[in-house]
């Protein structure tokens, strides 16, 4: 019987690292006496950053890698206090090699200057980095191949605040048990790796888009973010 994603992603976090990550995940739970000696990236935040894209590049059993046209890692300052999670790519950010450059991501853009943010002020990644084939939702296999990955990348960044936009990221960090309609709007706190982000999460762009009487309430989500970034200024 197919496992729980929630607690598959709580094995992965607890016992994975991003050496091993690049095995396929087998269906077997982990033994809690498994012990992994967890990579630690040295040197600057670019350094470490380019570190794990590079590692990103070389992950084996990827059936995304084979369709994708390149690499979509990031965009935005990665100092900035605010990490924005998507989904994934899509036709444009596949060609451009950056997340949010399409439709989505001009209401992104939108949504972002209506609390007076910029992508020089937000820091934007997604939980998998190659483009799903006709923009399909990621499986479970492919998040969870992904998930460590982009626990490590919110690691690096350090943000005080991640924005989760849509089910698929809400899933990915909180649990899958979670429903975006009634998770959105909520602060909480979570550790990932050595770091205890606030965590919001909100409606995608694209989703928005095919469903505009949402967007009073993604409104709401944007205005406590804006009150909430005071915090840390």
């Amino acid at each position: 019987m197919k496992k729980n994603l929630n607690q598959k992603l709580i094995y992965l976090v607890e016992y994975y690292n991003l050496a091993n990550a690049n095995l396929l995940l087998s269906a077997t739970p982990l033994k809690r006496n498994l012990k992994t000696k967890k990579i630690v990236f040295t040197g600057t935040k670019l350094q470490k950053l380019e570190k794990l894209k590079k590692n990103i590049q070389i992950i084996k059993n990827c059936e995304l890698k084979k369709s994708a046209t390149n690499l979509v890692f990031s965009d935005g300052n990665a100092n900035a206090k605010i990490m924005i999670i998507g989904e994934g790519p899509g036709a444009n950010e596949d060609l451009e090699g950056k997340p949010f450059v399409g439709r989505a991501g001009k209401l992104l853009d939108k949504m972002l200057a209506s609390i007076q943010l910029d992508r020089s002020k937000v820091y934007i990644s997604n939980v998998v980095n190659y483009r799903p084939p006709l923009n399909r939702r990621p499986t479970d296999e492919e998040i969870l191949r992904y998930c460590p990955y982009l626990l490590k990348h919110i690691e690096i960044i350090n943000p005080k605040i991640l924005f989760l936009l849509g089910s698929t990221a809400l899933n990915a960090i909180i649990g899958s048990e979670e429903i975006i309609s009634k998770a959105r709007g909520k602060w909480l706190q979570k550790e990932i790796g050595v770091i205890k982000p606030w965590i919001i999460a909100s409606f995608h762009p694209a989703f928005l888009m095919r469903q505009p009487e949402k967007k009073k309430q993604a409104w709401i989500d944007l205005k406590m973010i804006r009150e909430k970034i005071k915090n840390f200024n």
